[in-house]
């Protein structure tokens, strides 16, 4: 075997990032199927026979594609370093097809073949964005500054990835925190204890030895899950697809923010990827994506794939190739034996959560790192967005599970309890979009690039005139959005207006544009 491939495909660190990817593809994938089963009420033979097949086939087509990528560079720069892209869902999408499309599709018609149908086009123009986007990923990482993206991938990681974890170790310390507390030592620390077991082998055994020894992990799970195992091979519906998509129109329109929000996923991750010494191609990365996420359609998968934020956490722990091709390899035996709620029922969640909070972690650090001093500010205000995404999502679950919305409780009552309400609907939705748009505007105010500052406030107006942004829902010209698209108007006309002030005063022309 190529002696290269033989040095990058296991190493000590790829233990501990298989381990903390699979884990996050295996949440995502119970949390799709408990989604699916008992929210939707599709059929348990159609989720489990259809959709989790597809799903793990489309992870493990853009898994081994992003390890062969990563072969290829370290064959191309000599290096033996070179740690691969982490491959997983779009978990965002797995929210928002179940709500937006399969649940409304499904209540209507009590026909979830044909909800499902609708979903699988839904996620065909997802990934047709992603195409359509690999042709222009290079140009915009040149366009928007590498600062800009990293701080919105810190937001991302953060909020997305490792906040709901870190709550999750604290709803069981007894476990979670002895599990971060070895994490803090062997990855954050130099002087790492039981240095003669991996790192991942030690954080689950520990983890699950506690979780049984107090009684947080049931036998009875265990025989649940063997319920669950059969062999399933994903089938192709090539013709059901194309059947769907005039019915599918009116949904498609929740598309189009998503598949934007999934680019901008991708561009964040592969320029961390870059930051972190690893040059992927752009256009190859994002062609994979939508390649996975269109196989996996026509097979049964409603839920894109994505590039999984994470790599700067793996590759700081020494992980190369390995660990993306068994997660995707796992990924799929699970998905096509149903083995994933047998796993989790052995192994405990919270015996696993607190090595996402180190990616996330990570993740956030690497822009600290690579941004200079007076560009320190974009950071925070990337991150305002994301800060409000996460609350908004966690109120909206409050009122769910009170069988009631902020609009029944009264906006005013909850203004009047301190409750900005309205303010995290229009800062949270299009979070991923938004932080971008801000951040460009905030660094190019500060490196006084004003008329670039300016063509972001312009997109911002106009994505907020279509809903794409700081609203739940896409629509033209909605009452509620109006002031938002004036306010960039004018920031905009601002900003021309500093260009032209910057032209007459010498002072300031060498540093304008």
């Amino acid at each position: 075997m190529d002696q290269v491939l033989m040095k990058m495909l296991w190493k000590k660190g790829d233990w501990a990032a298989f381990f903390g990817l699979l884990a996050n593809n295996l949440t995502n994938l119970l949390t799709m199927i408990s989604l699916l089963i008992f929210v939707v009420g599709f059929p348990e033979d159609m989720v489990y026979g259809r959709v989790v097949p597809a799903f793990g086939f489309a992870i493990f087509i853009a898994s081994m594609a992003y390890g062969w990528f990563g072969y290829r560079l370290a064959k191309k720069t000599g290096r033996s370093d070179i740690t691969a892209l982490p491959s997983g869902p779009s978990a965002p999408s797995i929210f928002t097809v179940t709500f937006l499309v399969l649940i409304p599709v499904f209540r209507q018609t009590n026909d979830a073949t044909f909800a499902l149908q609708i979903g699988l086009v839904w996620c065909f123009f997802e990934a047709m964005i992603l195409v359509a986007g690999s042709f222009l990923g290079d140009l915009l990482r040149k366009v928007i500054p590498r600062t800009v993206l990293l701080s919105c991938l810190s937001g991302l990681g953060l909020l997305l990835l490792a906040m709901n974890p870190m709550l999750q170790s604290f709803e069981t310390p007894i476990v979670a925190f002895i599990v971060l507390v070895i994490i803090f030592i062997n990855w954050f620390g130099k002087s790492p204890i039981f240095k003669k077991i991996p790192t991942g082998f030690l954080l689950l055994i520990a983890g699950t030895v506690l979780a049984w020894v107090f009684g947080l992990q049931n036998p009875e799970a265990i025989t649940a899950a063997l319920s669950t195992l059969g062999f399933n091979p994903p089938e192709v519906h090539i013709t059901s697809l194309f059947q769907g998509i005039p019915h599918a129109l009116p949904y498609l329109a929740s598309a189009i923010p998503l598949g934007l929000a999934n680019y901008i996923f991708d561009l964040e991750n592969i320029e961390s990827a870059h930051a972190a010494g690893d040059h992927y191609n752009t256009r190859n990365v994002m062609l994979t994506n939508g390649v996975a996420s269109s196989i996996g359609a026509f097979t049964g998968n409603p839920f894109p794939v994505t590039v999984y934020i994470g790599h700067a956490g793996w590759k700081s722990i020494g992980a190369g190739l390995g660990y993306t091709i068994a997660s995707g390899f796992a990924m799929l035996i699970i998905s096509l034996f149903g083995i994933g709620a047998l796993l989790l029922s052995i192994i405990p969640v919270v015996a696993i959560v607190p090595i996402l909070v180190y990616v996330g972690v990570v993740t956030a650090n690497q822009v600290v790192r690579e941004t200079p001093k007076n560009e320190v500010p974009v950071i925070f205000i990337t991150l305002f967005p994301w800060i409000a995404n996460w609350a908004l999502t966690l109120a909206n679950n409050i009122f769910n599970a009170a069988e009631t919305t902020a609009s029944k409780v009264g906006i005013d009552l909850l203004l009047s309890k301190g409750v900005y309400y309205n303010g995290l609907n229009h800062l949270g939705n299009g979070a991923p979009l938004s932080s971008l748009i801000w951040g460009s505007i905030a660094i190019f105010a500060i490196l006084n690039k004003p008329l670039r500052a300016a063509v972001f406030a312009a997109i911002a107006a106009v994505l907020s005139l279509f809903g794409i942004i700081h609203a739940p829902m896409v629509g033209f010209a909605q009452d509620a959005l109006m002031p938002f698209v004036y306010a960039y108007l004018m920031v905009a006309a601002l900003f021309v207006y500093k260009h032209f002030s910057d032209l007459r005063d010498p002072a300031n022309q060498l540093q304008s544009e």
